[in-house]
């Protein structure tokens, strides 16, 4: 796999690359800011890029913004965003601008090596990641006339691990049961919450959509 890390801080740039490297995963490029991202990823049309969201020139949501401009260029290229903080917002926007192909996770995780390459090989392989801690958070949070509410416990612990990007197969294997029941669980969920079914949007699109409302109606 061939990766571009795009991170301001010199000292933490220099720690994913190494990790990186170290797992036999191919650093191709790296930068520093929004522009100098997507000069770098112009050059080497990487199969994955790993980015800061608050970076220069703004130190806002740059890092969104970068993600965007590559999305829009080169689709096929995943994108795993990093953030300092768990902030729902920033994880609605990256969802909504770059459905499939793409992650959020907090730095922290970057201390995990599993968790961290994990993520990148879900990615690159097409799936939706959102950090686990924020889903966890989400759950604890109540809000009044919440659709998550017409849930079931096991369908919101289906939308809960569909929302950390995880295929019906492993959500099976999490849940101790066939992926046939994974499979009602989610058109279940599609018609209480009033999505489309995969037919007409596809399943990485239903997931984007379901994760969405999760994210949404669990603040």
């Amino acid at each position: 796999m061939r990766v571009v890390v795009v991170e301001d801080s010199g000292l933490l740039r220099r720690m994913l690359v190494q990790l990186l490297t170290r797992h036999g995963i191919e650093v191709v490029g790296e930068a520093v800011s929004r522009d100098e991202a997507v000069t770098v990823v112009a050059a080497t049309v990487p199969d994955l890029v790993v980015l800061d969201i608050r970076l220069p020139p703004g130190y806002a949501d740059d890092g969104l913004q970068a993600a965007r401009i590559i999305r829009s260029r080169w689709p096929q290229i995943g994108l795993l965003v990093l953030s300092h903080y768990l902030e729902t917002a920033y994880a609605e926007r990256l969802l909504e601008e770059v459905p499939g192909r793409v992650g959020y996770l907090v730095k922290d995780r970057v201390q995990d090596d599993e968790r961290l390459l994990d993520a990148i090989r879900r990615v690159a392989a097409g799936d939706v990641v959102i950090d686990p801690e924020l889903v966890q958070r989400m759950m604890q949070r109540q809000r009044r006339h919440n659709p998550l509410d017409q849930l079931t416990e096991q369908e919101r612990a289906t939308l809960a691990l569909m929302a950390e990007g995880y295929s019906n197969a492993a959500i099976a294997e999490h849940l101790f049961c066939s992926v046939k029941t994974v499979e009602k669980r989610v058109g279940a969920i599609s018609d209480k919450l009033g999505l489309p079914d995969g037919r007409e949007r596809g399943e990485i699109n239903l997931r984007v959509l379901a994760t969405l409302t999760y994210l949404r109606h669990s603040q």
